[in-house]
């Protein structure tokens, strides 16, 4: 059996020090949606307002910690389980979290929802459709699947859940970077505003 110490320090006390309310913001789209860019220059904007945060993203998680896990559904679901206690760890620490992932199953991203206390999670889908992520295809990722050198790549030979209620939508297909920062930054700075003590 499991005995967790109590802790004398909590996560209300690390928020108060840090002067911010921790948040898991969980990024969701295809390969190409614009992801781990969005990630990137929102965590340079909350740095910029002061704010203590962390990104996470797919490729940095799967050439460390996850570097044993393949793309077959259920490495995927392991893959997105061990994310989600990271996560846990840095809301505990009082840490912004950023996750830029495809997450392509809807059940994993509502387990990372259960797993935290209610509120800290907010689930932002970026909109971009197959046909403008294939278009911009950065990585070649998508030359690659359709010639069948990927096996398992989400959008082409697996599928993509696209989130029933996120709780916010990017336009990512449609929208500059720019017009899609504007609306993450004024969403997200509402989510990690101190509490009123």
């Amino acid at each position: 059996m499991l005995f967790p110490p109590a802790p004398l320090v909590t996560p209300t006390d690390r928020e108060r020090s840090l002067g911010q309310s921790a948040h898991v913001f969980w990024l969701t789209g295809l390969s190409g949606s614009g992801k781990s860019t969005l990630a990137q220059h929102l965590e340079q904007a909350l740095q910029q307002h002061g704010y203590k945060t962390m990104l996470l993203d797919g490729d940095l998680l799967r050439s460390g910690l996850n570097k044993d896990l393949g793309f077959s559904d259920h490495d995927r679901t392991e893959n997105i389980r061990r994310i989600a206690e990271v996560n846990r760890l840095f809301l505990e620490a009082g840490i912004i979290t950023i996750n830029a992932f495809i997450s392509p199953f809807r059940s994993d991203r509502a387990a990372v929802r259960d797993l935290l206390p209610a509120g800290c999670f907010s689930e932002i889908y970026l909109a971009a459709d197959l046909t403008a992520c294939e278009e911009r295809d950065v990585k070649g990722l998508y030359k690659k699947a359709r010639a069948g050198e990927i096996s398992s790549f989400t959008g082409v030979s697996s599928p993509y859940e696209a989130p029933l209620n996120p709780d916010l939508v990017l336009s990512t297909g449609a929208e500059t970077v720019e017009q899609s920062l504007a609306s993450l930054l004024e969403f997200a700075l509402l989510k990690v505003k101190p509490s009123a003590a």
